[in-house]
């Protein structure tokens, strides 16, 4: 239940950029996607205070990860961990133009086998929604480091555009804009795409 203003626990624990060269937010972020300041100047959290959220809030929910993905193939030959993101359709500061509705990351296939990413985008490419696979977002942490094929853990991170599953504010969120109230007839489509994704992952591990 932490924020990831906070700590984001989809980033290397160790600082580097899952992006080298592209914008992006840190460990700890200090600003906003949009470039925004989150904290007073000088009153950004320190390396001790890095250090203190890194081992508080990041090492227990990546413990927790970890120990539910070895109780699950304790039972199962294969498992997807399927980690789930949304995101403003327009950012500037994070990429040119607007973004796939559906924006699915393998870390360039790494973290799955092939057979079930194309599985995955098969159903994106039947959904008369905009998609792309490892275009801007390839996949955090989480699905890098989780994602071992060969060890029977494959991992997909599924970023979505807000526009997908609500009425998106076309100009920069606002407290008089942002959140839009969730309307359940607008996203049902979405909810339909994303609810035949998961069921294909669960039968194609079950194979």
């Amino acid at each position: 239940a932490i924020s990831r203003t906070v700590i984001d626990v989809n980033r290397d624990p160790s600082g580097v950029s899952l992006y080298p060269g592209q914008a992006t937010t840190t460990l700890c972020p200090t600003d906003t996607f949009d470039g925004d300041p989150l904290y007073r100047m000088g009153e950004e959290p320190t390396p001790s205070e890095i250090d203190r959220r890194r081992e508080t809030y990041f090492a227990p929910y990546h413990a927790a990860l970890q120990a539910e993905i070895d109780r699950l193939r304790g039972m199962h030959e294969k498992i997807v961990l399927y980690d789930c993101h949304s995101i403003r359709s327009v950012l500037p500061r994070l990429f040119e133009g607007t973004l796939p509705v559906f924006n699915l990351g393998t870390n360039d296939g790494k973290s799955t086998e092939p057979s079930l990413q194309e599985k995955v985008a098969a159903i994106l490419a039947a959904s008369s929604q905009s998609w792309v696979v490892n275009g801007r977002f390839k996949g955090g942490w989480i699905t890098r480091s989780f994602g071992r094929p060969q060890s029977g853990v494959h991992a997909l991170q599924m970023e979505l555009s807000n526009r997908g599953y609500m009425r998106e504010p076309s100009e920069k969120g606002a407290p008089d804009n942002w959140p839009v109230p969730y309307d359940p007839t607008y996203a049902a489509p979405i909810r339909a795409t994303l609810k035949t994704i998961l069921e294909t992952a669960i039968a194609w591990a079950a194979r």
